[in-house]
């Protein structure tokens, strides 16, 4: 029995999603050399690129119009609008759909520094303010 496809993006498909979202537009060839370039390995096939770029189309995050002979890729997801879908994944995966017990979680586990502390102190003062 197959796996179902993760809503979210694999390591695999975040790394093309970055060559994407810093280009704009590309065809499987350039993002194959952008993967080659960037270190992603050599052995990172014209195929394999093409494969996860249609997996990435099905879930959504890209688009393609064929210009030519090629097929030229665009994000249709913005990188703000993936990193909140993963919060919201992992939110409501590992913490019960409480942001409460994620940021408690972040603040009693991970290094924050003071000046961290008071811009998140403030943003919650005005996220607040603007829900009253």
């Amino acid at each position: 029995m197959s796996r179902k496809p993760s809503p979210n993006l694999t390591e695999a498909e975040l790394r093309l999603m970055e060559i994407l979202w810093k280009k704009g537009r590309a065809t499987v060839g350039e993002v194959a050399e952008a993967a080659e370039a960037a270190g992603q390995g050599p052995d990172l096939a014209y195929t394999t690129v093409l494969t996860v770029l249609r997996i990435l189309e099905k879930k959504g995050y890209l688009r393609h119009e064929k210009e030519g002979r090629a097929f030229v890729y665009e994000p249709v997801v913005n990188r703000a609008e993936a990193r909140a879908k993963a919060v919201r994944y992992v939110v409501s995966r590992f913490f019960d759909d409480s942001p409460e017990l994620l940021m408690l979680n972040m603040l009693e586990r991970e290094q924050v520094d003071h000046a961290e502390l008071k811009r998140l102190k403030k943003l919650i003062e005005e996220t607040g303010e603007n829900q009253s």
